[in-house]
């Protein structure tokens, strides 16, 4: 059930490993868009409105979830790498004993400043009821989310990147069946999608803990192993906090930027919820490449294998462009279909909406491959155990979507909303890319600095040799 990413071609390994990520990706990318469009088309645009005025803070905090678990999972990786399983599983229970404390302090905190933080994002009054009932279902439902994240991350630190999507794929169908008995049987309004979301991801994460005891035998714990180590969790914790941070502090641009968006009004509102949707499915494959890359770098720097993280970044790069030149391609001449995904056509204003949808579409992906690279190479990074980098890059993301939020959408309205996000990656990829360079550099210079390890001498087996 496990996979070695330490031997083989980066190529066939990144690919192998990234497909069936993606698959899990795009299913969890359906919970979310399910409900957009079924609240689009059957409740209308102010109820798409409500729903997407809450997308920033909801990256704020399911964003720092995210990437606490991920980095949690990094440890993991390395440990698998290095061979080190009794380490690797007290890495595992300290991570889920972090885990379920963020999760019940989050859960408490965002529970009572949610409302606080719609008045504070300019949220319109004739949406803002509908938006904080949506956004504080979801906030309720933030321990589900520790659990499907962590595990998943777990199970891919180990290899292997197919189980989660199952479990993905069950719980999406199960979103869908509930969304609709939900809004049209129980007429709870857009409730009735955050409920159907938060459902259906706890079916997802109670799946992977079945499964993770069951299949795992690597994972299966001793006494001693299931005590707190206070060393591991301080390890964690500089794994995951800083991985945490970095989508808060990105997120922090995010909602400078949407609070000038909910300036403009409800319509245009809509038209980023529809347009961000349909990018962000597009934007799943650098999604799976980043999480490929934080696995592969995780294990290969555990190994000492450092010839082959550089080989590793190039090709999934090359992965990357290729398919940013196909999707700006389609969207292209795709992009109004794709914004009807989400918009009534009995709508009064849908040319209007429909093309201020594609416009952000069409934007967005034309700057896809600055958005691979920072996926890539801030994954790549993580993954070799530097990622308190990742809050310095998401500093640069949040001042490029502040600054375009506070001085350009007020000036230039809806069309440099548009450009907020390539800003952004492009500020984040000047940073990433020169501290990729350097942290493989300081991987180099410090394996150089440690003195080779001696083998045992054939006359005395027991005793083994450390460090000299």
């Amino acid at each position: 059930m496990t996979r070695d990413l330490t031997t083989g071609n980066p190529m066939k390994l990144l690919l192998g490993f990234a497909l069936p990520t993606l698959f899990g990706l795009l299913f969890q990318q359906m919970y979310n868009m399910v409900d957009t469009m079924i609240v689009g088309k059957l409740l209308g645009a102010q109820a798409l409105a409500a729903v997407g005025a809450t997308g920033s803070i909801s990256f704020l905090v399911i964003g720092f979830c995210t990437g606490v678990c991920s980095g949690f999972a990094i440890p993991v990786a390395q440990q698998m790498g290095a061979g080190n399983h009794g380490k690797m599983r007290g890495y595992v229970v300290n991570g889920a004993f972090l885990a379920a404390v963020f999760a019940l302090v989050m859960t408490a905190a965002t529970g009572v400043l949610c409302r606080r933080i719609l008045t504070l994002m300019h949220t319109p009054g004739d949406i803002f009821e509908n938006s904080y009932r949506y956004i504080f279902i979801i906030f309720m439902g933030i321990p589900v989310t520790y659990l499907y994240n962590l595990l998943a991350g777990i199970i891919r630190s180990l290899g292997d990147s197919r189980t989660p999507v199952y479990f993905l794929a069950l719980s999406s169908v199960l979103n869908i069946i509930l969304d609709v008995v939900l809004i049209l049987v129980g007429h709870m309004g857009v409730a009735g999608a955050a409920v159907a979301t938060v459902i259906s991801q706890g079916v997802s994460g109670v799946a992977c803990l079945l499964f993770v005891r069951r299949r795992f035998p690597i994972l299966r714990l001793t006494r001693e192993e299931r005590r707190v180590r206070p060393r591991l969790c301080a390890d964690l914790l500089g794994m995951g906090v800083p991985m945490g941070l970095q989508y808060s502090v990105t997120a922090i641009g995010s909602i400078v930027l949407q609070s000038a968006v909910n300036e403009l009004g409800s319509l245009y509102v809509a038209a980023v919820t529809a347009g961000s949707k349909v990018t962000q499915l597009l934007a799943c494959p650098f999604d799976a490449m980043g999480a490929a890359m934080a696995t592969y770098c995780g294990q290969n720097s555990g190994a000492g294998k450092l010839d082959r993280l550089s080989r590793g970044v190039r090709d999934c790069s090359l992965l990357g462009f290729v398919y940013s030149l196909c999707a700006f391609a389609a969207m292209v001449f795709l992009a109004p279909f794709c914004a009807m995904w989400f918009i009534d056509p009995k709508e009064a204003q849908v040319e209007l909406l429909t093309a201020l949808s594609s416009q952000f579409i069409r934007v967005g992906t034309a700057f896809f491959f600055p958005l691979a690279l920072v996926n890539i190479v801030r994954f790549s990074i993580q993954g070799m155990g530097f990622s308190v980098l990742a809050i310095l890059s998401g500093v640069f993301e949040m001042a490029a979507r502040c600054l375009v939020g506070r001085y350009f959408v007020p000036v230039y309205g809806f069309g440099a909303a548009c450009f907020a996000s390539p800003a952004a990656w492009i500020a984040a990829d000047l940073f990433l890319i020169p501290a990729c360079i350097l942290c493989i550099r300081h991987l180099y210079r410090r394996s150089a600095a440690q003195p080779p390890r001696r083998k045992p001498h054939a006359a005395f087996p027991r005793f083994r040799h450390s460090h000299v």
